[in-house]
């Protein structure tokens, strides 16, 4: 009886003398929490992307009561949430422009050249590293693993055809994509721009040509046919800079290889006039 009895004394008297410590120390070392970060932490996303600089929507509620960080820092939330967040900390919004991902590529398999079987991990980080780096030719292209897709907390892209594509409606510009592409692929522009150079190769035109039949090969008739002067060459890679550019499209119409992407809306075809205008206007 008491080779029972014993033990479970003296396992209770712990028991007792530990929960005592526990409980003294939670009353010596208690953080009162600022009640502003439970109402901003109740009404941000919860996506936890890490857009904002900060470890999930919990360090970035943090952030901003302890003012490390801007109400617009959260991409996911947009200007709706900030708005609410500034109103919180009794601070005023600071408008932001509205961003998205954009892929700097278009080599997809019937377009970059293949130039060896690649057989290691399908992720862009591992392929990034071992020779050969991926299946594609062109060392600063898209490898299409899919690396971005698996990171992208809105589903907002997609491998279409080996090449990763962004669905800018679903995209928040949170940059948890960018951040992730080995070969920075991947970038953030503002929304409202529609034309963009979809290629990343710096080499030169014969060098690009040898691994992609859609890169940009500097030929600068788009630097030439700009009226603003919103491009220039870095190296042999034409560059649109989005606070010069009014989205005219005159460089992508331009560009023999189509290396330019026009994501403007089509215009709608004009309106067939009536039989009898029609004929006023030939008498004319």
């Amino acid at each position: 009886m008491n080779g029972i009895l014993y033990p479970a004394l003296v396992m209770g008297g712990l028991g007792v003398v530990f929960g005592s410590l526990l409980a003294f120390a939670s009353k010596k070392f208690f953080v009162a929490v600022d009640p502003r970060q439970s109402e901003i932490r109740a009404i941000l996303p919860g996506a936890n992307c890490g857009g904002c600089g900060f470890p999930g929507c919990d360090g970035f509620a943090e952030a901003c009561v302890a003012g490390t960080a801007k109400p617009t820092a959260c991409a996911a939330g947009g200007p709706d949430v900030a708005a609410k967040i500034a109103e919180i900390l009794g601070v005023t919004a600071e408008s932001s422009e509205p961003m998205t991902a954009f892929v700097r590529c278009q080599g997809s398999k019937d377009k970059m050249v293949k130039d060896c079987v690649y057989m290691g991990f399908d992720d862009c980080r591992s392929a990034s590293v071992v020779p050969g780096r991926g299946p594609g030719g062109c060392a600063y292209g898209c490898m299409g693993f899919g690396t971005c897709v698996k990171v992208c907390s809105f589903g907002a892209i997609r491998i279409i055809n080996g090449l990763a594509v962004v669905d800018s409606e679903k995209c928040v510009g949170c940059g948890a994509c960018a951040a992730e592409c080995p070969r920075g692929v991947i970038t953030l522009i503002p929304k409202k721009s529609k034309i963009q150079v979809a290629c990343a190769n710096p080499l030169k035109g014969p060098l690009v040509k040898s691994v992609c039949s859609a890169g940009c090969i500097g030929c600068t008739l788009c630097v030439k046919a700009c009226p603003k002067e919103a491009i220039e060459m870095k190296g042999s890679l034409a560059v649109i800079d989005p606070a010069k550019c009014v989205n005219c499209g005159l460089c992508a119409a331009k560009c023999p290889v189509k290396a330019i992407r026009d994501a403007r809306p089509p215009r709608p075809a004009p309106k067939p006039q009536p039989a009898a205008d029609t004929a006023a206007e030939a008498a004319k």
